[in-house]
């Protein structure tokens, strides 16, 4: 017979059951603090990620210059991340933060707002249009539905290529890996050659970030961009080697930095900018991009953006052993309604779709079991806020090894897929090829929906394909050929 829990001994305790799930006070804050030094590189890696980028229109995020743009990402990425959090713990009692979803950031600047005539207004627009969808899906139980609709292995594809595509990403902004003129795809470094300084740093911090995470040190990703940024301010204070992009946006110095040439600043807290929050265009990419493509883009943001909470808040629980005999975690209808909300803040705060962060199961290692833990984090990302003029320290070479780390960590679960199958095993691999080739994750996801189908009717299998995925890989057919179909029709 399992030991009777010891009766909760005050108000806090009792709202988390904190004793009853086996915990303490000073476990919850231990938790909290461990996930938040885990996940706290977000505040770095967001706005290199959606703060460097221009839309369609060619503007930066805010209408300003690119510090402008990371200064007010960085502090709005801690904002949302830190109210978000907090929410989950009060409201789902669960130890969960959310915080920018890697992946979905990257979906957001490199599919999304740099399409013709887009606005950084009109992307967040749709993340938001999709947090109302999965708000909706999870009030109704139509997630049931949805999760079916999709095979479980063409979801882990997906993931497995938004992987590949974020280490790609890392490798380019690097300048470990650069357009080559007239050759391969690219090459290496200059010339074939690792020159320069800055691609020093670079792999040295990639190999600290590597052996800190493989020794399982806890906040193996923030040490390491925070060490890779100290020599890079030393290396740029001794060698004065300056940026590798000149002020006509060409390159200059092909040995220099990339972003930011690493000084000092000249204070480390500022009051936060919160000028982007609220800038966002419900329905503007409707009449940009039309319908279809609208639609399309909101579906494949939901996709990644759903499943990988179910498997999120499952993973976490299981390391807490808070799941129930069905492998359930607690309050689990709060948890996707609070999840669903980060959709619709991160996109109302233009930082890109919030999600809850596996990172999380840190803090569980640590002892945390309740939501006390959650809102830990979440005052620590508030006062996070203030740290914004950090961000313009970091270089590329210090940063984009975490993506690199990243990428790995979402590869991993290739190994989940049954290559032997050759009906999910194309999709799947046109799903991870097609999105780092094309720089499009929408190109992978479609190509894979679509292969799929196709496969199954060639096969004689129609009765396996759900209704849905007819709906999706049709809508897909019309994506592509999206031009063509306009031009029979007539239609500009």
């Amino acid at each position: 017979m399992a030991p009777t829990p010891a009766p909760a001994t005050n108000a806090i305790d009792r709202y988390f059951k904190i004793t009853e799930r086996g915990s303490s006070v000073s476990r919850e804050i231990r938790g909290g603090l461990a996930t938040f030094f885990t996940m706290a590189y977000i505040v770095v890696l967001n706005p290199l990620i959606i703060g460097t980028q221009q839309d369609g229109t060619g503007q930066f995020l805010g209408g300003g210059d690119i510090g402008q743009a990371m200064l007010m990402v960085a502090a709005g990425t801690a904002l949302i991340a830190g109210l978000l959090s907090i929410l989950m713990g009060a409201v789902a009692n669960y130890p969960l933060a959310m915080a920018a979803g890697l992946g979905l950031n990257a979906f957001v600047a490199f599919g999304i707002a740099k399409l013709p005539d887009m606005t950084w207004a009109d992307a967040m627009g749709l993340v938001v249009l999709e947090g109302i969808v999965i708000l909706v899906l999870v009030l109704t139980g139509f997630r049931k539905a949805v999760l079916r609709a999709v095979p479980a292995q063409l979801k882990i594809a997906i993931s497995v290529g938004i992987g590949l595509f974020i280490a790609v990403i890392g490798l380019v902004d690097a300048g470990f890996v650069r357009k080559s003129a007239g050759g391969p795809l690219g090459e290496l470094g200059v010339g074939g050659f690792l020159a320069g300084w800055p691609l020093l740093v670079f792999v040295i911090g990639l190999f600290v970030i590597i052996t800190l995470y493989t020794r399982g040190v806890k906040g193996a990703i923030l040490y390491g961009i925070i060490g890779t940024t100290i020599l890079a301010l030393v290396v740029e204070g001794i060698a004065q080697i300056g940026p590798r992009v000149g002020p006509d946006g060409q390159v200059a110095n092909p040995t220099g930095w990339g972003l930011n040439v690493p000084a000092f600043p000249d204070s480390i807290v500022s009051t936060p900018d919160f000028g982007l929050l609220g800038q966002f265009n419900l329905l503007g990419s409707f009449s940009k991009i039309g319908i279809i493509s609208a639609m399309l883009l909101v579906f494949t943001l939901m996709l990644a953006d759903f499943f990988d909470t179910m498997g999120t808040m499952v993973a976490v629980g299981a390391e807490g052993g808070l799941l129930d005999e069905e492998g359930n975690p607690p309050n689990s209808q709060r948890i996707l309604v609070v999840d669903s909300l980060g959709a619709i803040a991160g996109g109302a705060g233009s930082v890109s779709s919030n999600t809850a962060y596996i990172e999380s199961a840190t803090g569980v290692g640590e002892g945390a079991r309740t939501g006390l833990s959650a809102i830990v984090t979440g005052v620590l990302f508030l006062f996070a806020t203030f740290l914004a003029p950090l961000v313009a320290v970091v270089p590329y070479e210090a940063a984009t090894p975490a993506l690199v780390l990243v990428g790995f960590l979402m590869m991993q679960q290739v190994k989940e897929i049954d290559w032997d199958d050759l009906e999910i095993a194309i999709p799947a691999f046109l799903t991870i090829i097609l999105m780092p080739f094309t720089y499009s994750i929408t190109a992978g996801i479609g190509a894979g929906f679509v292969t799929y189908v196709l496969l199954k009717v060639a096969r004689g299998k129609i009765g396996q394909i759900h209704p849905l995925m007819w709906i999706v890989a049709i809508l897909f057919v019309l994506y592509f050929g999206i031009d063509p179909i306009k031009d029979v029709l007539g239609v500009s």
